[in-house]
Formats: structure tokens, sequence, C-alpha cells
């Protein structure tokens, strides 16, 4: 799959979130098999790109390439100023947000709710286009179906998006209204890859190898985008790749393997956000971890009154060591459902 002149290693890819897709989060999906990783999302508001948060996410110090930003906002002029600064520092790929849920997005009518405005909307990528097209730098749009049922109109943006110079839709099979709530259907990815020449990527769902294959197959995507699934469980990408190359599964990961990456994680997330920022930002990651494993909503509880890196790490690494004594693999994900929904296209074509 390519995105613009970029040749992506796999058709599996790292959903951007906000405040969990940070530049070690990313490298380390990518050491485990995702093919590409998006930033978390940007502010295209000038008076915030220095500060400490923005910076910190716009940060992609020994990240391999291509290099993608997903920025968000209302304004085309800002929208465009944004692309060009990320641009100036690195950026290969701009995404452009249009599919964030979120209430403090959504009430600015940014992220989704853009997707009530297509005349705004559909203003915003092509001033992203025009600063981007010269210089060789790809423009990709992350979506939802729509707004809420009644206004489901993903379809026609992604075809006035791709008119536009977007060379890459990635579509969250659900609408605003919905949130993370019910099941993605993607009956609507369906639809719009039918419809569009440039790659279609599936997100929402997507939690093991065997939702990859079916969801790839029902839609014909070009790839799938995985987000909540990997949090605390970054090998999912190389599962995925694994199985839909060969049909058959990877053994889950070694405790001691998984208790060796979760340090390094930790090492590079406190040198990214410093002591007291990384302490507290790591135990969601954390938590995640260990969320499914035998002692883990304990450990979690006693992980979160730790206040120093170093306390944080020593009690991760006694947890793992005691959890090494009675297995050598991590147990077995649970049973998931098979994330394809509705797959009915009548209504995908509002």
């Amino acid at each position: 799959m390519k995105i613009g002149p970029y040749e992506l290693a796999n058709r599996c890819m790292v959903a951007p979130m906000a405040g969990v897709t940070d530049r070690p989060f990313r490298q380390l999906c990518r050491r485990l098999g995702a093919g590409y990783a998006v930033s978390e999302m940007v502010t295209s508001r000038p008076d915030l790109w220095k500060s400490l948060k923005t910076s910190r996410r716009a940060n992609h110090d020994g990240e391999p390439g291509p290099i993608a930003v997903q920025i968000a906002g209302t304004e085309p002029a800002m929208m465009a100023q944004a692309a060009r600064y990320n641009l100036d520092r690195g950026a290969q790929i701009i995404d452009i947000n249009m599919g964030c849920p979120a209430k403090k997005v959504c009430n600015k009518w940014a992220g989704s709710a853009l997707m009530q405005d297509e005349a705004l909307a559909l203003s915003i990528i092509e001033a992203v286009v025009r600063v981007c097209e010269p210089h060789g730098v790809a423009v990709t749009l992350k979506m939802r179906t729509g707004w809420c049922q009644a206004q489901r109109n993903a379809l026609r943006l992604a075809l006035a998006a791709q008119d536009a110079g977007v060379q890459m839709v990635a579509v969250h099979g659900r609408t605003r209204e919905q949130g993370y709530g019910g099941v993605a259907e993607h009956g609507t990815v369906r639809a719009i890859k039918s419809a569009l020449r440039i790659p279609v990527v599936a997100n929402g769902d997507i939690r093991s190898a065997e939702n990859a294959r079916d969801v790839l197959a029902a839609t014909g995507a070009d790839a799938v985008m995985v987000g909540r699934a990997a949090q605390g469980r970054p090998w999912i990408f190389r599962e995925m790749v694994h199985f839909l190359e060969t049909g058959t599964h990877l053994a889950p990961p070694l405790v001691a393997e998984v208790r060796r990456l979760l340090l390094e994680h930790l090492v590079d997330h406190y040198s990214l956000y410093g002591e007291f920022t990384g302490v507290l930002s790591a135990r969601k990651h954390i938590g995640w971890y260990v969320r499914s494993l035998p002692g883990g909503e304990a450990f979690r509880e006693h992980m979160n009154q730790l206040d120093s890196s170093a306390a944080q790490s020593a009690a991760v690494a006694g947890f793992f060591d005691r959890l090494g004594d009675s297995l050598d693999r991590l147990p077995l994900p649970g049973a998931v459902p098979d994330g394809l929904g509705d797959l009915q296209t009548s209504e995908a074509t509002a």
C-alpha cells in the first residue's frame, strides 16, 4: 500500500489517539509490526504551538518515516498555516482530523463536528492540500460515517476530498453521536472503497487478527487502522501481519518479553515527559498492559499510588517477575466480537 509517494511496510496502522499515540508509543508499535503510525492530534492554533504539550505531541526524534502529523481546527487559513508549520518540521504526511468525537473538540466545531458543514470541511481540505502539494507532502483524512444516524455523509465527503487532492481516507465505522458505543459498521467503508480511487482504510472494533482479515475481506479496504486494541498490547500488529500473511497465529508473547518492552517503553516515556508528568501519564499505559493479567487490577491500584519513575519501574519489574514464576507466556486474549457489524450499504450513500 502507498500513501502518495510512500510505500508502507504492511496494511496494519496505528490510529491517532489523543493522549496515547505519542512518539514512544508510536515507535514501539512500529517496532512490533505496525506499518504506519499517525501522531496524536496537534492543534492548528499558532498561539499554542510553543506550549509544552504541543511540542511534545510534535516530537518525532528518531522516528522512522513516513512522519505523519494529524492537525485539527476549524479555520481553513489556520489549518493551512498549521500544515506548513509541521511540514517545515519534517512532516511527510498531514492528516486532517474530522473524526474525533470528544466534546471539548466538537464543541469548537473541530473534529467530527466538521462533517456537519461540508462546505467548511472541503474548504479546509483544499487549503491544506494547496500548502502541501507543492512540497510533495501527502494529505490524508480521518473521519466518521457522519454526525448522527440521520446525517451519514461520509461517502459524499470522501468523494469531494479525493477530488480536492486527498491521497487516503480512513473511516471509523461509527457516527459522532455513537462515540465508541455499540458495534462499528463497515458497510460505509465498503461503499466508500467501491467509489474511490485512492486508498481507503477501515477503523473501528478491529481487535484481533481475525477481525483484520474479515474486515479487509468484507470491505475491500486497503488497510486496517487499530486504536484502542493496541493500548497495552502493541504486539497486536505483528500478530495481525503474521496472520494476514500466513493464516496462522503467533504464540502470545513471553512474559519476559512483555516485561522488557514495558520497561523500555517507560524509559522512553519518562525521557519525553520528565519525572512528574511522565509518572502520572505512564499510569494509564501500565494499567492497559496489566488489565487482563492475573492480579492486574490490584497491581494497578497499587501502582497508581507510586509517585516516582524509579518506584514505578521497580513495581513493574517485580509484577512481571512474579507473573513469570507461574506463566511463560501471556494468556490468550478472550473472545472478541467479529467487528464487522452491519455491512449493509443502503444508508451509506447519504
